[in-house]
């Protein structure tokens, strides 16, 4: 193993003036609500399929709109998966946040809108003025059924066009219609703003399509794309590229410093990367959405490791896309 991968984050942090990463405070409320998803992507950190089990409870939905109404600072419920739309509890955890006074992410795959009893899904993000968050890897039909499954292309541009048609995406209907890259394999994600013209040019060019922004975010070592990795021969490749990226400007715009993350089970985590590595919040801070204390949480030490690598690479890497 070369000697670059002895380099722990912190110790990196720490020869850049950081000698512990630290909430600067939580105005994000991130929910997931579990891994059962209808695709299966390679690129997918959170190891979800059709056939996973794990789904956040009526109980633990409850539980985190409980917190919510607590504290007016969560400004922005931020629900993932998984695709969340395919846990039972999802609308009804959309309308009470709402109804609660907030901002309301969908962190969407598209493809959803085409499953069983859910194609009201799309008039339903729109009646409740959700943001959608939609994965999109790429503008090109090989490259997206390469990653996430044959047929997912010409789904999702179908899915893009019935939300546009809703409004999402077009100027002065105060529906916001977000779109997700993700490289195609082992890299960092080229330029942002350049990408998004690219986006914008060529999906309006061929589908009419229209979004407001283009987030890049890096494929994380994780789960099956660190199983892919491996596989492959390409993690100590990878995670070298990763390291020597390291972009200390990107560190005061990480998402774990301004929101925490809340598993389908009610544990926290500092992030959804995290979670999925089964890294809870530090032993100091509250452990579960039932003992949620945002005073105590928004000045936690945040729980690193070598995957951090992955957001703090390149122009960096956030949830909602480049920071730096």
């Amino acid at each position: 193993m070369p000697k670059l991968l002895l380099t722990s984050f912190d110790e990196t942090l720490a020869e850049h003036g950081h000698k512990t990463l630290r909430a600067l405070r939580i105005d994000t409320l991130q929910v997931n609500v579990g891994k059962l998803c209808n695709q299966t992507c390679t690129h997918c950190h959170v190891d979800a399929g059709p056939t996973r089990t794990e789904i956040m409870t009526r109980a633990t939905a409850e539980a985190v709109l409980e917190v919510v109404r607590r504290y007016p600072e969560l400004r922005t419920v931020d629900i993932t998966g998984g695709a969340p739309e395919m846990n039972p509890h999802f609308e009804y955890l959309v309308e009470q946040s709402k109804a609660s006074g907030r901002h309301v992410m969908d962190r969407c795959n598209l493809t959803v809108f085409f499953v069983r009893d859910k194609q009201h899904l799309p008039k339903f993000l729109a009646d409740h003025q959700v943001e959608v968050v939609a994965s999109l890897p790429c503008y090109l039909e090989d490259n997206v059924d390469q990653q996430r499954g044959k047929g997912v292309y010409g789904r999702s541009i179908e899915a893009l066009q019935q939300l546009n048609a809703l409004g999402y995406g077009q100027e002065g209907s105060g529906l916001t219609l977000n779109l997700v890259y993700n490289p195609l394999g082992p890299k960092l994600p080229p330029p942002q703003a350049g990408l998004e013209a690219d986006y914008r040019d060529e999906l309006a060019k061929r589908f009419g399509i229209r979004f407001n922004r283009l987030y890049t975010i890096t494929n994380m070592p994780i789960n099956r794309f660190l199983d892919d990795l491996h596989r492959s021969g390409q993690y100590e490749a990878y995670m070298e590229k990763l390291i020597m990226g390291f972009n200390p400007s990107s560190v005061d715009g990480l998402m774990c410093r301004n929101l925490i993350s809340v598993n389908w089970d009610g544990r926290l985590s500092d992030c959804d990367f995290n979670q999925m590595l089964d890294l809870p919040v530090e032993d100091a801070a509250p452990q579960t959405i039932h003992e949620f204390d945002l005073a105590r949480l928004a000045r936690r030490r945040v729980v690193t490791g070598m995957h951090c690598y992955g957001c703090t690479a390149g122009a960096g890497s956030s949830c909602g896309g480049a920071i730096a």
